[in-house]
């Protein structure tokens, strides 16, 4: 794509470059019979790739939905690229883009078609959405494709043609919802290199996703959401340093390595299980511990430390189970 996002938007407009590409103060949804899917949440989303993820009916596609403007919150507000969400909702639209997780597509148009479509949508001139349309579509892979009807597309290409839809705008910022919903492993890269690309461009974007390892691989930064508040939100690689367990020591002679590590000071909880010796200790003394094993000629192959995955810290934070909440509002949300 072009760098032309960076001056200006697809209609001509000064670009903005906000501390807080979103922010939302106080926002609450609460829906009929009782159900609230957003609870007062205050945050602020800065540039770069943000995971943004929860179970079921934890609100994050209400949190999407209000910030394009699609449905009103029950009380507080947002703001997308500087502009309030209630009161700027089509200009917010025009310079954001949207991969819905769903399939929305009509099988009786083209890829081209369909695009250039979107790009009229978006407030740009005819000639410039079809010659929109068509980098849209190279950019993803789909140039070969671009006149086949939607309806003869594999699941891949139809991912595809929606994250072509969303560039066709030039957008400043992009909604992921499930991107990589229905595709085989070789899909799954083939897409989440298309949205490491796309991050390195410059384009803000907010990844919502149930792949927990895929966030973990694109994200630098994630917010964990729960029953519609934020319980975590910073730089992923600080929640996952916070979660040391300790370290793992694999040794030759793992008798021998657990009289060591038992004699050696500040180190505690050893525990030998499946030939691997684990253990807390700080950095002070597992470095007296490679000397100690060193002096007593014990060979080991491998002494790390090992960390939560993101997967864990999730359970943790989210109480490791859909509640009835969650349940309730899957329906809503």
């Amino acid at each position: 794509m072009s760098d032309s996002r960076v001056i200006e938007s697809a209609v001509g407009e000064p670009g903005l470059t906000p501390a807080g590409v979103i922010e939302t103060q106080a926002l609450t949804k609460r829906y009929p019979r009782g159900v609230t899917a957003l609870d007062g949440l205050t945050t602020v989303f800065s540039p770069g790739i943000t995971g943004l993820i929860g179970a079921n009916g934890a609100g994050k596609s209400t949190l999407i939905k209000i910030l394009l403007g699609l449905i009103p919150p029950t009380n507080g507000r947002a703001s997308v690229l500087g502009r309030d969400a209630a009161v700027h909702a089509e200009r917010i639209r025009t310079l954001t883009g949207y991969m819905p997780e769903h399939d929305c597509l009509p099988p009786d148009v083209t890829g081209t078609e369909f695009v250039t479509h979107l790009g009229r949508m978006s407030g740009l001139p005819a000639t410039a959405a079809k010659e929109r349309a068509a980098e849209s579509l190279r950019h993803v892979g789909l140039h070969e494709e671009r006149y086949r009807l939607i309806g003869t597309y594999s699941t891949g290409m139809k991912q595809r043609v929606k994250l072509a839809q969303t560039l066709v705008g030039d957008p400043r910022l992009l909604l992921l919802d499930e991107p990589t919903t229905g595709l085989d492993p070789a899909g799954m890269r083939d897409m989440r290199e298309l949205v490491r690309r796309l991050a390195g461009e410059g384009i803000t974007i907010l990844l919502s996703s149930h792949l927990l390892y895929e966030v973990e691989e694109l994200c630098n930064r994630v917010a964990i959401i729960r029953r519609g508040g934020i319980v975590y939100q910073g730089p992923l690689q600080e929640l996952l340093a916070t979660a040391a367990t300790g370290y793992r020591l694999r040794a030759l002679e793992p008798e021998r390595a657990r009289l060591a590590l038992l004699a050696q000071p500040g180190i505690t909880d050893v525990v030998l299980t499946d030939g691997d010796l684990r253990f807390s200790a700080d950095e002070h003394a597992v470095a007296g511990l490679t000397v100690a094993l060193g002096q007593a000629r014990i060979a080991f192959t491998a002494l790390v430390p090992e960390t939560a995955s993101l997967e864990e810290l999730f359970l943790g934070l989210t109480g490791g189970e859909s509640s009835d909440h969650d349940r309730a509002t899957a329906v809503a949300v």
